[in-house]
C-alpha cells in the first residue's frame, strides 16, 4: 500500500517524510530567503500547509514535488512581506552555513536574475535533478540546464571580478 491509505496520506506517513526531507527543505528556503531564520520559518509553515491539506493529495509519488512547490510558494510570499519592510544587512547566522556556502558566494546568487537564481537554488540547495527542477518551474529540461549554464558562467564571472582573478577557491 505504500505511504498512503486508500485515499490519503496518513498523518504519521507525512510526519516522517517531512523529518527526512526538511533539511532538503531547509535549504532551498535558505538558498531563496538567505537568513536562517526566515529559511525555518518557510520550512515550518511548509510543514503546516502540507498538513493541513494532507487531504487533497492523492498520489505517493507527488508527495516531494508537492510540498517543494508549497515552499517556494512560500518563499516567495515571505519575500514579497520582505519587501514592505524596511532592507536590513543580510548575513549567514551559522557557523554551519557560512562553511556551507561563502558570503560572497550568497550574494552572488542574489544578484542573478530571478529566472537563474530559482533554477541554482533548487539545483544546487534542494539537490534536485535538472529532470525534477524542470517539473518544479514547469519548464523544459533544456531550458534548465541552459539556465544553469548562465547561472554559473555569471557567478564565475562575478566571483573573478569580486576576489580580483581567477585563482578564488570558489571558481
Amino acid at each position: 500500500m505504500g505511504l498512503f491509505g486508500k485515499k490519503s496520506l496518513r498523518k504519521e506517513t507525512y510526519l516522517v517524510f517531512v523529518h527526512e526531507y526538511k533539511g532538503t527543505m531547509y535549504r532551498i528556503a535558505l538558498g531563496y530567503l538567505k537568513t536562517e531564520s526566515d529559511a525555518m520559518e518557510a520550512v515550518d509553515e511548509t510543514v503546516y500547509i502540507g498538513l493541513s491539506k494532507l487531504h487533497q493529495l492523492r498520489e505517493e509519488d507527488k508527495l516531494k514535488p508537492w510540498m517543494t512547490k508549497i515552499l517556494i510558494h512560500e518563499c516567495h510570499r515571505l519575500l514579497r512581506l520582505r519587501k514592505k519592510d524596511i532592507p536590513t544587512e543580510q548575513l549567514p547566522e551559522t557557523e554551519e552555513v557560512t562553511s556551507r556556502v561563502s558570503l560572497t558566494m550568497r550574494e552572488a546568487i542574489g544578484e542573478l536574475p530571478e529566472d537563474l537564481q530559482e533554477v541554482i537554488i533548487l539545483r544546487y540547495f534542494g539537490d534536485l535533478t535538472v529532470k525534477d527542477t524542470a517539473q518544479e518551474l514547469n519548464i523544459p529540461q533544456g531550458t534548465v540546464a541552459t539556465r544553469t549554464r548562465k547561472a554559473l558562467e555569471m557567478l564565475k564571472e562575478k566571483l573573478i571580478f569580486w576576489e580580483g582573478g581567477a585563482e578564488h577557491e570558489s571558481v
